[in-house]
């Protein structure tokens, strides 16, 4: 049990998972603009799609 206890203390205490939580944290805001995004121009890209789709 004291194996399991050091290697959570040894995780806490890298820099390295601090930095995959940064990375986690910026590809959320990402993905979260992208949504946003793409909420917002749903119907102007619906309506490129359907031109684009009557021309062809």
């Amino acid at each position: 049990m004291s194996t399991i206890l050091q290697i959570v203390k040894k995780f806490l205490r890298a820099d390295e998972g601090i930095s995959a939580i940064e990375y986690a944290l910026l590809a959320a805001l990402i993905a979260a603009a992208i949504i946003a995004a793409v909420k917002t121009l749903q119907g102007d890209v619906s309506g490129v799609f359907t031109s684009v789709g009557g021309v062809i």
